[in-house]
Order: C-alpha cells, then structure tokens, then sequence
C-alpha cells in the first residue's frame, strides 16, 4: 500500500465521514477512492449496455462506414430507423 501526504480540507473530510460512517482518515480516503471507482465502472457497464442496445434494435449503420471514409456524407435516415432512434 502507497503512503501519500495529502492536505485534505477538514469539514470536508468530517462530512465525508460522517456519511460514509468511517472513523479514520484512511477509511474515509480509502472508502471515498472504491466509491467513484465501482460508480465509474456501473456507469460504463450502463453506457455499454446501451451502446449494445441500440446496435441489437439496428441502430448503427455499418454499411455507411465505406461512404464516410470516402467522404461522401450519408442522407439523414428517415424518423424511426436508424442513429441511435
């Protein structure tokens, strides 16, 4: 385990504890650290979920990948198919 030294601002680490209910500043620091790591992570796997969404319901066109890097700009599906609708 690394040791740091941080200049932490005191009521914001009290407030911290107090809503996490650690009693160290480590626990705080530690707790606080695996919280935003495990809500990146949920917020990746959602975002994931959803990119994967929208590619089962047909929502990407592959087939415009070739027109695109040519530089030819594809026409504008019409409503309901297609990017992402």
């Amino acid at each position: 385990m690394a040791k740091t030294l941080l200049d932490l601002d005191e009521d914001l680490l009290a407030e911290a504890s107090a809503a996490l209910g650690t009693s160290t500043t480590r626990e705080t620091v530690t707790e606080a650290l695996r919280q935003a790591v495990e809500s990146s992570r949920e917020r990746r796997r959602r975002a994931l979920a959803d990119l994967q969404e929208i590619a089962d319901s047909g929502g990407f066109h592959f087939d415009q990948l070739d027109e695109l890097s040519t530089g030819e700009v594809p026409a504008e599906p019409s409503r309901g198919e297609g990017w992402g609708t």
